[in-house]
């Protein structure tokens, strides 16, 4: 049956408050300090994803839940305004939106986020016309969404029934646990992971002894292993071989939500059958490109601003 959809992405979807850059530590005891920037923004790892792959040329739907609140509105909107189908989108009538504040501080930030319908939404939530109408199926934020976890291997394996493949971006476990039974479930229905740096190194267990041994043990459970690397570039690993792309020239405005547009590039380059070094390159170039703006998706390149940085031989995209 051919695939009338592109991607389904799975996973969360918020308002992000983003504020900065600060110049000294947060302070408590009710000071207030000034900042040069404030914007609120769309926020989620899987909805910024979305917006990215979107913005470059294909048809996407987002499963996830809001609440019935003014937070849940604008999160709709604004998928909908970027071209992303939310139909599957729930209202949540008991419990609100979640909500992320991103405090900048430099080329860092910490990340502050109420769950609110997070922890309630479960694999039900994807409806399976959908499962069975994309050819990719990307899920995010894997330890924020703990019954949609659970469900996961379920809903990727039934994803892959159907011809799609399949990615995940785990993101960070504010717990510090890194669950590596869970994660063991799921990665076989992974044909690729997408990690950050910092997180391949906890999701490889303990110590590798660099980000190339990391990638590689990641890989021997399963999947293609594609790590976001900042403005070192990214590397990828095929279980084979080990494959890297340098930093994109950029001066970043605000990098929240790059590694997000990393994935969108790294799924539409798939999708387009460009070979994996090149989608790998793609997706280096839609994370620095990303950049150029304050919030996760007022820059992401379209299709052809992403190839037109691919030809300018190191010139800024900024």
């Amino acid at each position: 049956m051919p695939h009338s959809l592109d991607l389904l992405v799975v996973g969360d979807a918020n308002p992000d408050v983003v504020v900065g850059p600060l110049d000294a530590p947060l302070a408590f005891g009710q000071h207030e300090q000034l900042v040069p920037g404030g914007a609120l923004t769309l926020g989620g790892s899987a909805a910024i994803m979305a917006c990215g792959a979107a913005r470059l040329g294909l048809r996407v739907a987002f499963a996830g839940r809001v609440g019935d609140d003014d937070a849940g509105r604008y999160v709709r909107d604004t998928l909908d305004a970027h071209g992303v189908d939310t139909g599957a989108l729930l209202v949540d009538p008991g419990l609100p939106t979640p909500l992320t504040v991103v405090l900048t501080r430099g080329e860092d930030r910490a990340i502050v986020t109420a769950p609110g319908t997070l922890p309630a939404t479960t694999a039900a939530d994807v409806p399976a016309a959908l499962l069975a109408a994309a050819r990719h199926v990307h899920a995010a934020s894997y330890f924020l969404l703990p019954a949609l976890a659970a469900g996961l291997p379920e809903l990727l394996r039934t994803a892959r029934s159907h011809g799609a493949t399949t990615s995940l971006d785990t993101n960070d476990d504010p717990a510090g646990r890194w669950d590596p039974a869970g994660l063991g479930a799921v990665l076989p229905h992974t044909d690729y992971l997408l990690p950050n740096a910092a997180e391949a190194r906890r999701l490889a267990g303990p110590d590798p002894a660099d980000l190339g041994e990391a990638a590689a043990l990641l890989a021997g459970r399963g999947p293609t292993v594609a790590v976001k690397n900042g403005a070192e570039g990214a590397l990828c690993h095929d279980g084979k071989t080990l494959l890297s792309t340098p930093g994109i020239p950029a001066r970043p405005v605000d990098t929240v939500g790059a590694g997000d547009s990393f994935d969108a590039g790294f799924v539409a380059g798939l999708l387009a059958g460009l070979p994996l070094p090149e989608a790998l390159e793609l997706a280096a170039v839609c994370g620095a490109l990303s950049t150029r703006a304050h919030g996760g998706t007022t820059a992401q390149p379209t299709w052809d601003e992403a190839f037109a940085q691919l030809t300018r031989n190191g010139e800024s995209p900024a």
